[in-house]
């Protein structure tokens, strides 16, 4: 069991991802640069592709809660490999994560499987800064 407060809730929230179609249970946390955690976890839906997944999740609460910079993303899938965010998922962590920020997939049991940068998974991204 892991001791980082935002694995841990990752996990958590992985238990209570609404996947029937699936069956594929995906919690995500981010850390904001305040240390505030906000966690998220997928949502299925039968008019595929109108679920949300984790990761959205969790930025949509951080935002709600008025949070505007992530300082690191945990994503917990439900297998013993790797679930990175989807291509979706890298581009609205971008708009709220520098990419030099880390993001770590664990295992259910809080094994840390792999850990990249945002750059690492979204290459020469588009963000805020190139609107200026």
């Amino acid at each position: 069991m892991t001791h980082d407060p935002v694995a841990g809730a990752a996990m958590a929230v992985r238990t209570h991802a609404y996947a029937p179609y699936s069956r594929f249970q995906v919690g995500a946390a981010v850390e904001t640069v305040d240390g505030r955690i906000f966690a998220g976890c997928n949502v299925e839906n039968a008019a595929y592709p109108e679920g949300t997944c984790a990761e959205a999740g969790a930025i949509a609460a951080m935002v709600a809660a008025g949070a505007r910079q992530i300082r690191r993303v945990v994503v917990c899938g439900g297998t013993g490999a790797a679930c990175t965010p989807c291509g979706g998922c890298r581009q609205k962590i971008r708009e709220f994560a520098p990419p030099e920020a880390e993001i770590a997939m664990i295992s259910p049991q809080g094994a840390v499987l792999v850990v990249h940068t945002l750059a690492d998974l979204l290459p020469d991204s588009f963000g805020p800064g190139s609107l200026a």
